[in-house]
């Protein structure tokens, strides 16, 4: 590893500010998505070592939510700064080990450094308030307490932020946490329990299990009753599993799950930002985001014109090692998504859609950029997520078509159009079954706003005034004979 901060470089989990290898001293490799070159060996936890994270956030929760909102603060603040005086090296870390291009990584840890920051200050307004009380010589409070003990389980696409989009919300409420991170992805996670330590954060108050039996560690996750909250980001059939397990203890539940985002362009839409728009959408990551626009829609009247200059815009994006500057479109995580993806292009062709540009596998789990035109909704690509590089970009005639088209899928987490004709821009804003609409534009992931879905795109907030909610029970007193 190239850094200029080595301490940042652990390959250890993280339990009660210590770091520890796995119980039976076993360990698994992480490599390098373009190259598959391995670069480290990490502690294979597994229940054994959960459990007594557990045990040992529940421990440090009994001090931590004690501590007053502006110690807390101070501490995450802290942690904000060491983050951002760090971030050429975590994302140089992040590069190695997922694949997206060093600039995209390096904006993905200021992304989530300001989470960090932003809940620092949320720390200090979790307001309660008083009511108006039924009997006169009664007086009614509410405040608001944190939950406990928080489990969060986090992906390999954004392994930096989907950590402090959990994590500094959590900490801020005065809970403790355990975090599982993505096997793929670990290093990124125990860089930031690294700068966590240097922060100051007490042991025990944050931790970190790392481990390929991730069935082994979120069973434990989610049968524990001490674990109160249990946050996720992944796919919905992983999702829906968790959701059964923590049935049992009746745990609070933060899911942030699969998507199939509609990318709707209308006629009267300005061509070259819908077009600029769509290259965001699509193609940040590679493809790899639950927001990514999944399914285009152009409107029948500018369908050609759009493919055209879509098509060029997509070929002059550079492909390759993420370590080099110029490049735009990394690799996909691992040869099985370079596969699952171009299986869907395969069937998309076999029934009539053509290809525009790419359509082919590269080296090193490159997938080129592709465009497919004539696309239908018979094809595979309509209904699942594609989670790679793909645009296949569909043709219809009236909004209340394409709103249905739209809406067609269980899925409900983001969802973007084009046009200029306002009243059309509020009908279909509305009408749209998404948590998230991006309206003439394809930049709506901010700390401000509440990030997350509907339908089985899951539930709960992330970020805003919202985001530390999540986290909180209110508790009602009622003060009698005042």
């Amino acid at each position: 590893m190239e850094l200029k901060n080595k301490a940042l470089f652990k390959e250890q989990a993280y339990i009660n500010g210590k770091w520890i290898s796995s119980k039976d001293q076993t360990t698994f490799t992480v490599e390098n998505p373009f190259n598959n070159e391995v670069i480290a060996n990490i502690a294979n936890c597994g229940a054994e070592e959960t459990e007594e994270a557990i045990n040992i956030a529940s421990e440090a929760f009994k001090l931590w939510k004690k501590e007053t909102a502006g110690n807390r603060s101070k501490i995450i603040r802290k942690w904000y700064d060491l983050i951002v005086e760090n971030a050429d090296d975590l994302a140089y870390i992040l590069t190695v080990e997922q694949g997206k291009p060093l600039k995209e990584a390096k904006g993905e840890i200021l992304y989530g450094a300001s989470f960090v920051e932003w809940f620092a200050e949320e720390a200090k307004r979790t307001y309660g308030d008083t009511i108006p009380a039924h009997m006169a010589n009664a007086r009614i409070t509410t405040i608001k307490q944190p939950i406990g003990v928080v489990a969060a389980i986090t992906p390999w696409n954004f392994p930096n932020a989907m950590i402090t989009r959990k994590v500094a919300p959590a900490l801020a409420a005065g809970c403790t946490v355990v975090i599982k991170p993505a096997a793929n992805t670990p290093l990124s996670a125990l860089a930031l329990m690294e700068l966590a330590q240097q922060a100051g954060f007490p042991p025990g108050v944050v931790n970190v299990i790392t481990g390929r039996n991730s069935r082994a560690i979120g069973g434990v996750m989610t049968s524990s009753p001490i674990v109160r909250k249990l946050s996720f980001t992944g796919s919905t059939p992983i999702g829906k599993t968790l959701m059964k397990q923590s049935a049992d203890t009746v745990k609070k539940l933060s899911l942030e799950l699969g998507g199939n985002a509609p990318f709707i362009v209308f006629d009267d839409a300005d061509i070259d930002a819908a077009v600029e728009g769509a290259l965001l959408a699509k193609y940040r990551n590679a493809g790899q985001t639950c927001v990514c626009a999944n399914r285009l829609f152009v409107q029948e009247g500018i369908y050609d014109a759009f493919i055209e200059k879509f098509s060029k815009a997509v070929a002059a994006l550079p492909v390759g090692n993420g370590l080099n500057e110029d490049t735009v479109i990394g690799p996909l995580i691992n040869q099985g998504a370079v596969e699952d993806v171009n299986n869907l292009v395969i069937d998309a062709v076999e029934n009539g859609a053509t290809i525009a540009l790419g359509g082919v596998k590269g080296t090193a789990n490159i997938y080129q950029p592709t465009v497919l035109a004539n696309v239908n909704t018979s094809m595979k690509i309509h209904r699942e997520e594609i989670f790679g590089p793909v645009a296949p970009v569909f043709k219809f005639s009236t909004e209340e078509e394409v709103v249905e088209l739209a809406n067609n899928t269980e899925y409900g987490l983001a969802a973007y159009f084009y046009g200029k004709d306002y009243a059309k821009l509020w009908r279909v804003a509305e009408e749209l079954e998404y948590g998230m609409v991006g309206i003439n534009t394809a930049a709506i992931s901010t700390t401000v706003a509440p990030f997350g879905g509907i339908k089985e795109s899951g539930f709960g907030r992330e970020g805003s005034k919202y985001g530390i909610s999540e986290f909180m029970e209110i508790k009602y007193m009622c003060w009698g004979n005042v």
